[in-house]
């Protein structure tokens, strides 16, 4: 009996451990993924903004196909899929890495950071609109209370100014925002076939190719770059998109849905607050109430999905 109770307190010592890990990992993620735009803004200094993404996912591309090779040597991709891993990977990596680095050099970090947010409320969106989902009267109040948000947030004064950069770069991170979540809708029929590693590596493989063309277009501007930028390029490459995304997978696991999700909404908290500490910008309080209503739109309509899946039998 005391082996029974000593077996049994060692193992919640080893959950709480693995709980406490998992954490650590979403918390690794979030900053990685929030840091990014800051990355993004000193490494446009230097490198063309679609040059910069092609530079990226190249090495990013390289490191994940080892890591598949190791995880799932066996694993091949079905001719009939072939199409929609292409979209996606042209969706999720070429035309949202487009949008955001143009928007990004554009606009600040900062207010990059705080359109990010708006993801959760478009997807929804789309969905009603492509699927014909329904929707709650609590997500269409979360809808309406995010679109008020996002409005503060993109005209960063309440006005439209359509001849400032900051205005531009904002609807081009909006256009990248509409990208990522065509981006999932087009994943949905993929990731019951597919683990998550497998449709990384081939979308960002398939992503990366696509940008190799439109670089091209860039080629006047190509110089050297400095080591600061170069390691901006390999924090870009390594940290976010491959080791945050490991990460994120490894904590998706062993995490709830709703916990990953309330630390995803961190990741324009975080962008926020390192573009202030090391790019020195200044966000206009107007834009900080925009990001914590569309932040409070979020929560509200992760709650009712809280509530319905403990109400589940």
């Amino acid at each position: 009996m005391q082996r029974d109770i000593l077996g049994s307190g060692e193992l919640n010592t080893f959950l709480r451990r693995k709980l406490f890990i998992a954490n650590l990992a979403m918390i690794a993620a979030v900053t990685f993924w929030g840091g990014s735009f800051v990355s993004i803004k000193i490494s446009l200094n230097e490198i063309p903004p679609i040059t910069l993404a092609l530079i990226r996912f190249a090495i990013a591309s390289i490191l994940l196909g080892i890591i598949l090779k190791r995880v799932e040597p066996s694993t091949t991709l079905k001719k009939c899929d072939t199409p929609k891993m292409f979209l996606g990977g042209v969706l999720g990596i070429t035309i949202y890495f487009y949008f955001e680095n143009i928007g990004v050099k554009l606009t600040t970090a900062t207010n990059a950071s705080l359109i990010v947010s708006t993801v959760p409320i478009i997807a929804i969106i789309l969905d009603v609109i492509f699927f014909r989902s329904r929707i709650s009267l609590v997500k269409l109040l979360g809808v309406g209370i995010a679109l008020v948000g996002a409005y503060l947030a993109v005209t960063a004064n309440g006005k439209v100014e359509f001849n400032s950069a900051n205005f531009k770069g904002n609807i081009f991170m909006v256009c990248a925002m509409l990208s990522w979540s065509f981006y999932t809708m087009v994943n949905k029929s993929l990731q019951g076939k597919y683990s998550g590693v497998f449709l990384t590596t081939y979308q960002t493989i398939f992503g990366t190719l696509c940008l190799i063309p439109l670089s091209l277009f860039e080629y006047r501007e190509w110089r050297l770059f400095s080591l600061i930028t170069l390691w901006n390029i390999i924090f870009l490459a390594v940290f976010c998109s491959v080791a945050g995304y490991l990460l994120y997978m490894f904590a998706l696991k062993r995490l709830d849905v709703a916990i990953t999700t309330i630390y995803l909404n961190l990741v324009p908290v975080v962008g926020v607050v390192c573009g202030y500490l090391i790019l020195n910008e200044r966000v206009l309080p107007i834009q900080l109430v925009g990001g914590l209503i569309t932040l409070l739109a979020i929560i509200i309509v992760n709650f009712e999905l809280v509530i319905f899946q403990r109400s589940m039998p």
